[in-house]
């Protein structure tokens, strides 16, 4: 007798598979077949004594369809419920160990976040756990089915919503900053499969806490009612809120190096290791609110709409990659048509007396003197400055790419690093101690010598210089932080975007 081993050992194979299969989902059916007596042996109702599995589902796909549409992670939800065969698993796992008492506690106490426990449902949540922990207070096997199935979906739509709020913010920076190109995560169907599938409630909610000494810095002045200097009690408490938000947005540096520049401060460091070691003065571009016109507790509706000035400096994060030794200066059209021509037209000798090279069509222009600038049509034309003291860019620029064209430089406008009003420039970042930061990004050795060398030539010219390693940068903006000493220090609010901020939380802030 022939025999085929191969398909007989395939065969087999596949049998056992579908035998163990067959095993594994009759195991979940007998794992539930005790479902009354397990939820009688908890809260002591004799009306669960009557709860079955077969009588549960039902009620619960029925309800989780009629309620999708107020889930805020409905699809997520309904097929992860879908896909385990409606088993209520919070219910049945974690009422039992009082794991829901848990996050009950958590969501009522969410006010420590500056975050409204409303938006948690915190007392429906309470409200209704607290009938099953009352051996009178379900009725009847119908009512039994109902209420379970609704503390099932509510604790699953809560505990994805405070873990999405916790972990990655409220509010997503993008949507409402005209002016925001910093990488930041956001919460997407795995993070929310990951929370349906956590085991033990305590653990879980602990370790989404924010560790962040800034974060537990602010929410300690934000419990013990601090109130800023010139500031009144409602607009600090509505500050330390939104720079709260801030933090828990996920777009912190995580590299042992980087350059970071704070707008509000007007300020930038080189942190390395979690420490500053360097620190300087910054002028950044001019904002909306720099005379601090609009306050958070002057806000009105319409402020959330984020409009800035065409000069505000763009929040931001990219790698440094090089430098720009002695740099040519391509005038952007925009300073060109509003400030480059008008002082052109009254003086002739400007463009030459500041070392400004015109293009006509590509073409380099021997006169600019004659030049009736009032009538000729400035997109045929391109302005460059040279390298030199009196360059705008100074004797150095960092480059990093970005979409904002900005980047970190020089410049011979000493004086207003002395204001304490640095919002002054046309978007880059103008940097107090150039060379300083040179030596930082490049260390010690050939490169940084030939920096040096190159800013100290009297007949300058321009000289890239590559970073042998890229230094990540971040353009960003906190108004509200804990100095080293513990100390909160507050900055107005220069571009308005705290104001912005606010408009969209308002809602979801505690009150």
């Amino acid at each position: 007798m022939n025999i085929n081993y191969h398909k007989l050992k395939t065969g087999l194979s596949s049998f056992l598979l579908i035998c163990a299969v067959l095993f594994v989902l009759d195991s979940c059916k007998k794992s539930r077949s005790d479902m009354g007596r397990e939820l009688y042996d908890k809260t002591k109702n004799k009306v669960f004594k009557n709860v079955t599995p077969e009588g549960f589902q039902p009620v619960f796909e029925q309800m989780l369809n009629d309620k999708k549409s107020k889930l805020n992670n409905a699809s997520t939800i309904l097929s992860w419920y879908q896909q385990h065969e409606y088993d209520p698993v919070f219910v049945m796992d974690h009422l039992k160990n009082d794991d829901l008492k848990v996050l009950a506690d958590y969501l009522s106490k969410a006010a420590a976040h500056g975050l409204d426990p409303k938006i948690f449902s915190a007392q429906e949540y309470n409200e209704l756990l607290k009938k099953f922990y009352d051996k009178k207070g379900i009725k009847t096997t119908e009512e039994a089915y109902q209420d379970m199935a609704k503390l099932e979906i509510l604790t699953a739509n809560v505990m994805i919503n405070y873990s999405n709020a916790l972990q990655y913010g409220i509010i997503s920076p993008r949507r409402i900053y005209a002016r925001y190109f910093t990488k930041t995560l956001r919460p997407d169907s795995t993070t929310a499969r990951g929370v349906l599938q956590v085991s033990n409630f305590r653990t879980y909610l602990d370790s989404i806490q924010p560790k962040n000494p800034q974060y537990i810095a602010l929410q300690k002045a934000l419990t013990q009612g601090v109130t800023a200097p010139g500031m009144s009690k409602e607009e600090t408490e509505r500050a330390i809120k939104v720079n709260l938000e801030r933090l828990r947005w996920k777009n912190k540096p995580g590299e042992a190096k980087y350059v970071i520049v704070n707008i509000p401060a007007f300020q930038l460091d080189v942190m390395e290791n979690g420490h500053s070691t360097l620190n300087m003065k910054v002028c950044v571009g001019e904002g909306r609110n720099k005379d601090k016109e609009n306050t958070l507790v002057e806000y009105d509706e319409s402020d959330k709409v984020d409009r800035p000035f065409s000069r505000e400096t763009p929040q931001l994060n990219s790698m440094i990659y090089e430098a720009q030794v002695n740099p040519i200066w391509n005038i952007p059209q925009s300073i060109v048509s509003k400030e480059i021509v008008e002082h052109a037209k009254a003086d002739p000798y400007y463009l030459d007396n500041n070392n400004m090279e015109v293009y006509h069509n590509g073409q380099k222009m021997d006169d600019t003197e004659n030049v009736d600038w009032g009538s000729v049509n400035l997109s045929e034309y391109q302005f460059k400055q040279k390298p030199g003291s009196d360059n705008s860019l100074g004797k150095i620029k960092f480059l990093f790419p970005n979409k904002s064209s900005v980047y970190l430089h020089d410049t011979p406008a000493q004086a207003p690093f002395g204001w304490t009003m640095r919002a002054v420039s046309h978007g880059c970042v103008r940097l107090e101690k150039p060379i300083d930061l040179a030596h930082s990004l490049f260390g010690d050795g050939p490169k940084f010598s030939l920096v040096q060398k190159l800013i100290s030539e009297d007949n300058p010219h321009p000289t890239d210089i590559a970073l042998a390693k890229k230094v990540p940068v971040y353009i960003t903006y906190v108004t509200c932080w804990a100095d080293e000493s513990g100390t909160l220090q507050f900055r107005p609010d220069v571009y308005g975007l705290d104001i912005v901020l606010y408009g969209h939380m308002q809602k979801y802030l505690a009150a």
